[in-house]
């Protein structure tokens, strides 16, 4: 199967020759006749199979130039770097189409998204809260959408998008198209998925949580964060093949204290990146480590997608995801484009129930590495390991009750209240001796 078997036109056709691209993937291929029929679909594939150009092919083939400067193509997707990539190969693929893509994400000024996209734009790319943003703003019309693409739809349904996204369709127009894609799917997105659809084709190009055939998958036991700090400093200084190395871990904190560790040892090869850091360092160290520049990237989930990055030779997990699918995509980032890849997890005590699960969603067994002898494991943990003692809330000494006597008690003469109403006659009485009446009312 060739791209010149698809119904691509010329246009589509000139700048994938362009790109030496000749055959469709699977995803692509199984998924480019749904689309142009019509259907809404939700689009399975693991990471790294070409699921941008499975969605973005069939939907500029549909694309129709109009004179309206309002967009016709909505893609949502989770991170600010993948808003980036989708736009280059948007930008890639209309090389010799009359279209007009921009893309929208927060941290940075909003004043020039806005002004780009009242210039009229043909599609669109963001971040679920910019694009709220612009909606709500009036700057972004959605009057004139007809398809909406949500990239990695998992990701996009989970708690901390969900309500971005309902805002999102409610601005949009009923009748359109919905693609939904992403490496992998639960039950529970499903349910969600079907709020937004009455119908939907399911396209799978291999079973979510298949395990990539291209990546050897090991592990090692690891009891803290210093051992596993010298487990990989061991790694990094005795194998001449990790080249390009992505570092996985839990929290923003943990990639805080492992850089600090790495910095003094590895200088000017090491970078990290995670949600706190601003826009601008965060697309530098992008940059440095596609570059080669930094040997090795230590980072959180927010890389895990939207991080396309040529030649990852190695993935290490040196925390486990608590939820097993983050663990495909984690590893998916090598072994891309029929490279063989190599992923590596250091597994404490209380991340091997993780473990179970992962191997169960994938049906495949993680090789076991035994500790190689020259590396130290300690008992020491830091700071951020030491359980911290939870104080309950009202745990303050009860005040010890002493009875304060009587609730109510005599009031004061002056401060009594007493009615007493006295007549105009009394009163005069009192004053002048005698009773002086009310004269006649004057008619």
């Amino acid at each position: 199967m060739s791209f010149t078997d698809l119904n691509l036109g010329k246009s589509l056709q000139n700048a994938l020759n362009d790109m030496e691209l000749i055959s469709p993937t699977a995803i692509q291929y199984k998924s480019f006749a749904p689309i142009m029929s019509g259907k809404d679909i939700v689009g399975i594939a693991q990471t790294g199979t070409g699921k941008t150009f499975a969605y973005l092919l069939p939907a500029l083939r549909l694309w129709k130039f109009t004179k309206s400067p309002f967009p016709q193509i909505l893609i949502i997707v989770p991170t600010r770097e993948l808003v980036v990539q989708v736009l280059e190969e948007v930008e890639k693929l209309a090389e010799y189409i009359n279209l007009e893509a921009a893309g929208v994400y927060g941290g940075t000024n909003m004043r020039t998204q806005k002004a780009e996209i009242s210039l009229g734009v043909d599609v669109v790319i963001g971040t679920p809260g910019r694009l709220v943003d612009l909606m709500k703003d009036g700057v972004l019309k959605t009057k004139e959408i007809k398809r909406l693409i949500i990239d990695e739809v998992d990701e996009m349904l989970n708690l901390g998008f969900r309500t971005q996204l309902k805002d999102i369709i409610d601005f949009l127009p009923s009748k359109r198209q919905n693609l939904m894609f992403s490496a992998t799917i639960t039950d529970e997105v499903e349910l969600v998925i079907e709020q937004f659809t009455d119908y939907y084709e399911k396209i799978e190009a291999a079973p979510s949580g298949a395990p990539l055939e291209n990546i050897d998958q090991f592990y090692y036991d690891m009891p803290n964060f210093n051992s596993k700090v010298n487990l990989l400093s061991h790694l990094l200084d005795s194998s001449d093949t990790m080249t390009k190395v992505l570092v996985f871990v839990s929290t923003k904190k943990y990639a805080n204290a492992l850089y600090e560790r790495m910095e003094d040892q590895y200088a000017e090869s090491v970078g990290v990146i995670h949600s706190s850091k601003s826009q601008n360092n965060r697309f530098d160290t992008v940059r440095k480590f596609q570059s080669g520049t930094y040997r090795f990237l230590i980072t959180t989930d927010i890389i895990a997608r939207g991080l396309d990055v040529f030649g990852v030779t190695h993935v290490i997990n040196f925390d486990l995801p608590d939820i097993a699918e983050k663990y495909i995509h984690r590893i998916g980032r090598t072994g891309r484009a029929e490279e063989k890849g190599i992923a590596i997890s250091f597994i404490s005590n209380d991340n091997s129930v993780y473990k179970d699960n992962i191997e169960a969603l994938m049906n495949q067994s993680i090789t076991k590495l035994e500790k190689p002898e020259e590396v130290e494991i300690t008992e020491d943990l830091i700071q951020l390991e030491i359980p911290v003692e939870h104080v309950p809330f009202n745990n303050h000494k009860a005040k010890e009750f002493k009875p304060s006597g009587d609730a109510f008690h005599e009031k004061l003469d002056k401060n009594k209240k007493v009615n007493h109403k006295v007549r105009y006659e009394d009163k005069m009485r009192l004053k002048y001796g005698k009773p002086i009446k009310r004269g006649a009312k004057k008619k």
